[in-house]
């Protein structure tokens, strides 16, 4: 989440106690290097740094990120060759972002510690063969021996719930965090993810790699049967919608679970209300189902 996912929003997130990600996608590491150190002052919880590996414009983007003192790395959008041993050398634990089976299988073998398995229906850069989070989360999880958390589609403790019973051992929300109190972007791109239904979300691209999922709007609507045209040249001036509000003025980035979205709240209550209710759906599920177990066994 390129501007998005910076020290007010991680420090946030890691004080709730879930693990607050600073992006590098923005390619402005003398920011990121501020926003790094203001974590200090913000949490004395556990945080990490995502290398989305289509923006790297710094070479030496590993050693600015051991530098920094960072002991977790989400790797994305590329090669898991490209930076896995190295971050690995230096210490860090590393998980990877995957679209497909092929991808994690890969990932695997290039030694990450653990796997981020993203459906399509997640908001942001995306494989223009989309397979959603309900078929490609179990594929991965009963192909692999490394902890896998569940990306696209989540957004509380019941879809939590669904991702472990699917194989997941922790969920990534992106959309939900968007729209948060704590996150930096204007308040009229919130908005439209409350106001969103279920199929206000687009995937642009197919033919012009990386896809993108993206709210919809009067911009990204015009585009979603264009397959001339690169999607990607509608974010030149993403900063006018990122703070200045302007929804036409490039493309929303959102999930299509933005349509499960209906207020803007503390991040300290989202973590809290979806840890809440996925504990109370799996001990109701575990009782209803125990029960229902124990009389068929009784039964003669």
């Amino acid at each position: 989440m390129g501007y998005i996912a910076r020290a007010q929003l991680a420090s946030a997130v890691s004080n709730a106690g879930a693990m607050g990600i600073i992006e590098t996608s923005s390619g402005d590491l003398v920011t990121i290097r501020e926003e790094i150190a203001k974590m200090a002052d913000l949490t004395d919880r556990p945080f990490g740094v995502n290398i989305a590996q289509a923006f790297v414009r710094d070479p030496s983007i590993v050693d600015f990120v051991v530098e920094q003192g960072v002991r977790f790395v989400i790797t994305s959008a590329g090669d898991p060759r490209a930076y896995t041993s190295q971050l690995k050398e230096a210490g860090l634990t590393v998980f990877h972002v995957v679209p497909t089976l092929r991808a994690a299988l890969k990932a695997v073998d290039a030694g990450v510690d653990g796997l981020v398995v993203e459906g399509s229906e997640g908001g942001g850069f995306k494989n223009p063969s989309d397979v959603s989070t309900m078929v490609l989360l179990p594929l991965v999880a009963s192909k692999v021996d490394v902890p896998v958390v569940a990306a696209g589609g989540f957004v509380d403790g019941r879809t939590m719930a669904a991702a472990f019973a699917l194989g997941a051992e922790a969920i990534q929300m992106g959309t939900r965090m968007v729209a948060t109190l704590e996150s930096p972007i204007h308040d009229n791109w919130k908005q439209a993810i409350v106001s969103a239904s279920e199929t206000d979300s687009v995937l642009l691209n197919r033919h012009a790699a990386p896809s993108l999922r993206v709210l919809r709007t009067k911009r990204s609507n015009a585009l979603e049967f264009d397959v001339t045209s690169n999607a990607m040249e509608h974010m030149a001036r993403h900063q006018e919608l990122y703070f200045g509000g302007d929804m036409d003025a490039a493309l929303a980035l959102g999930g299509a679970v933005a349509g499960r979205i209906d207020a803007i709240e503390p991040v300290a209550d989202v973590i809290a209300n979806c840890a809440a209710e996925c504990l109370a759906i799996l001990r109701e599920l575990g009782q209803t189902y125990l029960d229902e177990l124990s009389r068929s066994v009784g039964e003669p």
